[in-house]
């Protein structure tokens, strides 16, 4: 029989990120995911630790760190901290860094990077000496100070390079894209809002709600490649408007309030008809319906992400209907 679906949320950290897992693990989310992009928010360490100590059930994790953030020590220390303020709680995700490394003007990692950091991680948490930057290394932590366990980490991937490096060295996989069967845990990021019975997508509080998470796929595509833009609606204008800027503060530009809001720039961009097809929005039986399918696809645990001023009327639409 197959396991039911794993209904979780995730957040940028923000000074509310407490109320918002609490309020989430009062509704029974599975776990709450804080993304890791130090130029647009507050720290996600400092964050999760917030949490796991202001809730007593809701599993958390980071989603997605980035290798080059971090020194492997240092991020095996940070997971092991945050694994002793909530034992059993914490799962990592750790990819090759999009917003993270483009608010920084970087490109991705490669996945070879990706790969042995991962690993050096993995084998740091299980008590293992590691070889980093050519040196032997080794958590040493005094008696009591850090008490250390393997905790699960999953692979941010959604092509056949990452998908490999989350088969050889991950517990399984996060994507943005699609649902992998082959993986026993499989979580999908998943964006947009429930709409009322009746309420049109173009709806203002729809786009309130969802606007955040259609204009990321604007953000998305052009890093990709500008052209990819010309072809959806606003894109040319919206891609001429941004390109005004110059080159070497462009990326600062791009991303601006990245999930959090829409700025004036992107306005345009919003409509109902866009939300309905690059987000999960709809009336409460058809996304219902969807989230089925995706189950039944492979999928383990949804990622919720609400957005907008209602964050507790969004968390409790997307479970009532998930439950329903």
């Amino acid at each position: 029989m197959t396991a039911p679906l794993q209904v979780s949320c995730a957040f940028p950290p923000s000074p509310n990120v407490v109320a918002h897992a609490q309020f989430a693990e009062s509704l029974g989310y599975e776990r709450v995911w804080l993304y890791d992009s130090p130029a647009l928010y507050p720290d996600v360490w400092v964050s999760l630790a917030r949490v796991a100590e202001h809730t007593t059930r809701i599993g958390i994790g980071p989603g997605v760190l980035v290798p080059n953030l971090r020194h492997p020590v240092t991020q095996a220390a940070a997971i092991a901290t945050v694994d002793a303020l909530a034992p059993g709680r914490l799962a990592v995700a750790i990819g090759t860094g999009f917003t993270a490394r483009m608010t920084m003007g970087q490109r991705p990692l490669t996945w070879a990077e990706t790969r042995t950091y991962i690993a050096q991680v993995k084998g740091l948490l299980a008590g293992e000496s590691m070889v980093v930057e050519g040196k032997v290394t080794k958590l040493i932590p005094p008696a009591g100070y850090l008490p250390f366990q393997p905790v699960p980490i999953l692979v941010a991937a959604n092509g056949p390079k990452g998908l490999a490096v989350a088969r050889e060295v991950g517990d399984g996989v996060m994507s943005i894209f699609g649902s992998y069967p082959e993986f026993d845990w499989c979580a999908l990021l998943a964006f947009g809002t429930v709409l009322d019975p009746g309420e049109s997508a173009d709806s203002e509080r729809a786009l309130h709600a969802a606007g955040p998470a259609l204009t990321v796929v604007y953000h998305g595509m052009y890093e990709a490649d500008p052209a990819n833009v010309d072809g959806l609606p606003g894109g040319p204008e919206w891609r001429a408007e941004l390109e005004r800027i110059p080159v070497h503060l462009r990326h600062l530009a791009t991303h601006e309030d990245h999930l959090v809001a829409v700025p004036d720039r992107d306005r345009p961009l919003l409509s109902g008809e866009g939300l309905m097809a690059f987000t999960w929005t709809g009336e409460a039986a058809g996304l219902r319906a969807r989230l089925d399918a995706t189950a039944a696809a492979g999928t383990t645990e949804i990622l919720y992400q609400p957005c907008g001023p209602d964050i507790e009327r969004e968390l409790r639409a997307f479970m009532e209907m998930a439950t329903a």
